[in-house]
């Protein structure tokens, strides 16, 4: 589901992506102020008829944009979410929307020792994802990489990835947990179950990355999306987030009568895009049962030398764990 060409177009040598370039309220003043901008901060109220499921749109999506060259390698994710990379051994990671695998393949590079389980709505975009990771230099990494199909927002995650009995060890009373998550992560500590000792599931996984995924589900269901995200996760684990920033340039070129939702907006060819405030996304994970790590916004000043613009990209980088049992 992820729609990674656009959000990535600028070169890796000019992309620090948690960055300020410039600050997000001059931005948001200038849009505010801006009378052309002004249908972009007008309520909105959809439709019953726009909240519809867009699989069949972001499937499309991907058969157009199956080459490769459309997607770029994410590397910027191991500077940004350095646990990707100094994670214990053994360490399991779950990409929700990893359309063709351009955020788990430098993952995968980086760490010898990570398991990774990737979903996407799309069966066939998933069979892409294998073959370019089957083409690149990685080694030993079949037994490492795992898909399955999966529509987060209408059907939830399979139980064999964490089962009923396991979701209800990880219900136990939490204890807010933060001492030694700038140290090692929040990935040793002491655990008073043995998670790994379940034999119908995989018990749970350490990270969940969402990059530019949630984005792409309508409003009303992420909730639910959060929470699912919530009960897979071992723990102590943590959601590593990445998405659209409210006013982005991409945002801004939307023409009203795309407008499908308050900040919400859907493209010419089905696929939608929410843009996010740090407010929305703080409440989203706070009411799901997360602490909050890290949340600020990545303003990138991006150079389009061909054209000789200066465009504005603001995205949102999060951080997000879950309670450890008391």
């Amino acid at each position: 589901m992820s729609r990674s060409g656009d959000a990535e177009s600028e070169s890796e040598s000019e992309a620090e992506y948690f960055s300020k370039d410039f600050d997000w309220e001059d931005v948001r003043a200038d849009v505010e102020s801006n009378p052309s901008f002004r249908y972009h901060l007008l309520p909105f109220q959809p439709s019953k008829s726009q909240s519809h499921s867009d699989v069949q749109a972001w499937k499309r999506f991907h058969v157009r944009h199956s080459s490769g060259k459309f997607f770029k390698e994410r590397r910027y994710l191991l500077k940004e979410f350095p646990e990707l990379v100094s994670s214990a051994p053994h360490t399991k990671l779950l990409e929700v929307g990893c359309g063709n695998g351009s955020t788990v393949l430098p993952i995968l590079r980086a760490n010898k020792d990570v398991i990774v389980y990737a979903c996407d709505c799309s069966d066939e975009t998933l069979e892409r994802a294998k073959e370019i990771l089957g083409a690149a230099t990685i080694v030993a990494f079949s037994h490492r990489f795992r898909t399955f199909c999966c529509d987060l927002s209408t059907n939830g995650f399979p139980n064999w990835l964490v089962c009923n009995p396991c979701r209800d060890r990880f219900l136990q009373k939490p204890s807010i947990y933060l001492s030694d998550v700038t140290q090692d992560n929040g990935m040793h500590s002491t655990n008073p179950f043995s998670l790994e000792g379940c034999d119908c599931c995989t018990a749970g996984v350490n990270f969940v990355t969402l990059i530019f995924t949630l984005s792409a589900i309508p409003l009303e269901r992420m909730p639910r999306s959060i929470k699912e995200c919530f009960d897979v996760l071992k723990p102590g684990g943590m959601v590593l987030f990445r998405d659209y920033g409210l006013y982005d340039m991409t945002m801004l070129r939307f023409e009203e009568d795309k407008r499908v939702g308050f900040r919400e907006y859907m493209r010419s060819d089905g696929t939608r895009s929410y843009f996010f405030c740090l407010d929305t996304v703080r409440d989203l994970f706070v009411s799901a049962g997360f602490i909050e790590l890290e949340l600020d916004y990545c303003c990138v000043k991006s150079i389009n030398r061909q054209k000789g613009k200066c465009m504005r990209r603001i995205w949102v980088h999060g951080k997000f764990q879950k309670p450890v049992l008391s």
